[in-house]
Parts: C-alpha cells; sequence; structure tokens
C-alpha cells in the first residue's frame, strides 16, 4: 500500500493533466470507496462534476483506476463554488 507521501508525490505529478480533464474540479487524498463505504486503501480522490458512464468519454477524457501503482478513487461533487 501507498504512504501518503507517495500518493502526494503522484498528484504533484500529475495535477496538471487531470485537472484539463473535462468535468475534473479537483484532486485529493483518501480512502478509497466501495460500494458506499470507504476502505483502507488510500488513493488519488479526483473530484468531478458528474460521474459519465465511460462509453460516453473519449479515451484521453477518462480516469484511469491507477496511476502510477496507486489506486484512483473518482467522487461525483458538483459544481464547486467560492465564495
Amino acid at each position: 500500500m501507498a504512504t501518503e507521501a507517495e500518493i502526494q508525490e503522484v498528484k504533484g505529478r500529475h495535477q496538471a493533466s487531470l485537472l484539463k480533464k473535462p468535468n475534473v474540479v479537483g484532486l485529493g487524498i483518501g480512502y478509497k470507496e466501495r460500494g458506499g463505504g470507504k476502505t483502507d486503501q488510500l488513493s488519488l480522490v479526483v473530484l468531478v462534476k458528474s460521474k459519465v458512464p465511460p462509453s460516453q468519454l473519449q479515451p484521453e477524457d477518462a480516469i484511469p483506476s491507477e496511476i502510477e501503482g496507486i489506486p484512483t478513487d473518482v467522487r461525483e461533487v458538483g459544481e464547486l463554488l467560492a465564495l
């Protein structure tokens, strides 16, 4: 399992390219969620406005299931607004 520091390094290397993808609004580090519950596996969390079925995405717009061996977790958060 990757450490938080290792995930932070991967996040830093891929942040710019991930944030350029349509629908991506943020990145973080957190425990991967499966079936509505948290696991004990740290992951790179990719925040999106809305989840889109992979079949409706261009291949370059899809979020890979892992990046440099670090699992990703795509979470729908809607529009983020700064007040």
